[in-house]
């Protein structure tokens, strides 16, 4: 499974991801300042799942229709790293098989998952 942390997740989640052998570019180290609709591009040209705090992206994927192969939003009352970096590691403990081509909305308390609209790159 490969990732990219769009740069306002930040690099604790980034320093996890790799601890735990995944392969992540991050935004941040790359290319900081890019636009959203880059990073779709960017990731759905790997076969990356994006990770982010950014709302945006879920306009980009269900009413533009963006391709992608999933996207992860947080949406955390407490935006630590170290609270980002548990969160995601029960999302990936709970859910690891339904993040590729699921748009995934985590919290401290659950996850919504929701299943991408169909486009050429998830067919």
């Amino acid at each position: 499974m490969k990732f990219l942390v769009d740069e306002n997740v930040g690099r604790s989640v980034v320093r996890y991801l790799r601890s735990c052998g995944y392969d992540v570019v991050s935004v941040q180290e790359c290319c900081p300042g890019i636009q959203d609709l880059e990073v779709c591009a960017w990731a759905n040209k790997e076969g990356r799942i994006i990770i982010t705090n950014d709302k945006d992206f879920g306009k980009l994927i269900f009413q533009e229709r963006l391709p992608n192969r999933g996207v992860v939003l947080l949406r955390l009352q407490d935006e630590k790293g170290t609270n980002k970096v548990q969160v995601i590691s029960k999302l990936l403990i709970g859910h690891r098989d339904r993040l590729l081509d699921h748009f995934v909305v985590a919290f401290e308390t659950g996850v919504k998952i929701r299943p991408l609209p169909r486009s050429e790159s998830n067919q």
